[in-house]
Order: structure tokens, then sequence, then C-alpha cells
């Protein structure tokens, strides 16, 4: 058998980490008698030590070092810490409450916020199929707040906080595991405060709900980590258009075990909104497989730059 190629190797991991977290719902279900404070306390402390030990094997304290010696960098991370905990936190009570089709309809938004946030805060010009994508992923939140009587809120704050953290590490020159490196090392202070409080108080489930509990909650740190190592090895390879596409299996696969393992409501209303964000979705992938393209010919037809 010969060997894979670079691109090969890179479909492989980032369909690895998007399977990963599509199918991610499953731990946390398994953790439904852990309260959601707590799961996110854990996953902050243990993340720390992964990531660490993950930098370590890949020699990247240096680039670390030199990243964390400005200043923006530092203060710029503060905030990203902030957006992510906020992200884990309503993403576990989503499923710990039942309310996994809301994660999934959050995640297929996200990239349609991404465009609206570019538009806004980096001056980028939306093209006509990306407005008409958005509209149709507003009038499908809409309609479930209408019809369904159900402001799909989790879904919303999920998408907008992924959103705007992605804008922020936009702006910030560090590495992805270095930067969550950083982000749980910060938190990482109000996690354990809060956990000391669940012990002198009895309360917490660590190695008192049983041992497969504990087991659970010890592994938080490699259910973090691991998934963005392989994203951030599989995005080095790939074209980004194909990762464009690709980030879709995760909150397709979120939908399926929402609706047939797990059985949540999937009313009409529910139909029709998952129907116009599912188009929109459509319309936005057709365009940026379109732009791609265009950018290719154009690129072709300008030739090589001057010396090239």
């Amino acid at each position: 058998m010969s060997p894979l190629s670079r691109q090969q190797k890179g479909l492989l991991y980032a369909l690895a980490a998007f399977v990963f977290w599509g199918l991610v719902p499953i731990y946390f279900k398994a953790l439904a008698v852990v309260s959601p404070f707590e799961i996110l306390a854990h996953r902050v402390l243990w993340s720390v030590p992964v990531t660490a030990l993950l930098i370590t094997l890949g020699r990247g304290w240096p680039e670390l070092k030199r990243s964390l010696s400005r200043g923006k960098v530092r203060a710029t991370l503060m905030l990203s810490a902030a957006l992510v905990a906020m992200n884990w936190f309503i993403f576990i009570y989503a499923i710990n409450t039942g309310r996994i089709l809301q994660t999934s309809l959050g995640y297929y938004i996200n990239p349609l916020v991404n465009v609206v946030l570019g538009m806004v805060f980096l001056g980028e010009r939306l093209r006509r199929r990306q407005v008409v994508a958005v509209l149709m992923a507003a009038a499908g939140t809409l309609n479930l707040a209408l019809r369904a009587g159900q402001f799909p809120w989790i879904a919303l704050v999920l998408a907008f906080s992924f959103a705007f953290y992605g804008l922020i590490r936009k702006t910030v020159d560090i590495e992805a595991v270095g930067g969550l490196l950083v982000e749980t090392s910060l938190l990482s202070p109000l996690a354990a405060a809060y956990l000391a409080y669940l012990a002198l108080h009895g309360q917490m489930a660590f190695w008192h709900a049983g041992g497969q509990v504990s087991l659970l909650l010890g592994l938080a740190g490699m259910v973090t980590s691991f998934p963005l190592v392989w994203f951030t090895a599989g995005a080095r390879r790939i074209p980004l258009a194909l990762v464009g596409i690709l980030q879709y299996v995760a909150p397709t696969l979120t939908f399926l075990l929402a609706v047939l393992v797990y059985h949540e409501e999937f009313t009409p209303a529910h139909q029709l909104t998952f129907a116009l964000i599912w188009g929109g979705v459509a319309l936005y992938v057709y365009d940026s497989l379109r732009w791609q393209v265009r950018q290719r010919q154009q690129r072709a037809v300008a030739g090589p730059p001057p010396g090239g």
C-alpha cells in the first residue's frame, strides 16, 4: 500500500476532528449527573496539563514564549478566554438539559455569523449570495421563535460567542494549542476555586459519583485538546475551501444524534427552520467554492509576480 499524500493525511485529520466534535455530545450526555459548572471547571483544569504536554512534544515552547512577549497578545487572550468559557458552558448546559438540537442549529448558523462579523468589524463586503444565505438563516431563526414559541437563544449564543472568539483569535499571532493553553491557564484559578468550594461542601461529583464519572471528568482535557490538534494538522494540509465544507460534518452528526438517538422533539416548525438554514448553508458553500475558483482563474490569467 502506497503512503498517504500530504493532502490525504490532512483530509483524515480534519475529518477526525469534525467527526469527534459532532459526536462529543455522547461524552457530555454521559456526565448528565454532574452540574454543567463542575464539568466546565474540570474541562478547564485538565486541559492545562494536556495542552502543556502537547506543546512539549511539539517543541513549541519557544514559539509560545515569542507570542506572549507581546502585550497585545496577552490582553486579547484574556477576552478570548472569557468567550470560550461562555461557549463551553452553554454547550454543556444544552446537552445536559436535552437541547442538543439547538447546539446543531448554532453551529450551522456560525459560519453565516462569521460573514456578518467580517463585514461589520473587518470591512469585508458581502457578495449577493452571502446576503441571501444570511437572510435565510435569520428567517429560519425567526420562524422557530414565532411558530414554535421557542426563541433559540442557545443556538444564537453558541453561534455568536464562537464567531466573536474566532474573530478575536484571528487578530492574535499565536498557535492554536498554545492559545488554548494560555486561555485555560487564565481560567484555571477560577475553576480550581470553584472545585475547592464544592469539595469543602461535599458537593463535588469527582471521586464521589462513581469511577466511570470520575474517569470521564479526568478525560476532559483530552476531549478538548486532541480534536483541536487534529483540526490544526488537517487545516495545514488541505485547502481552506475544503475545511469550510467539512465543518458541516460536526453539526450534521449532532443533528442526527439529537433526532435519531436522543429523540428530541422535531416539529414541523423545526423542519422549516432547518430547511431554511440548510438552504442558506448550501448557498454559502456554493458561493465560497465559486469565489475560490474565480480567484484561482484570475491569478492564472495575471501570471506569476515580477521576479517569480
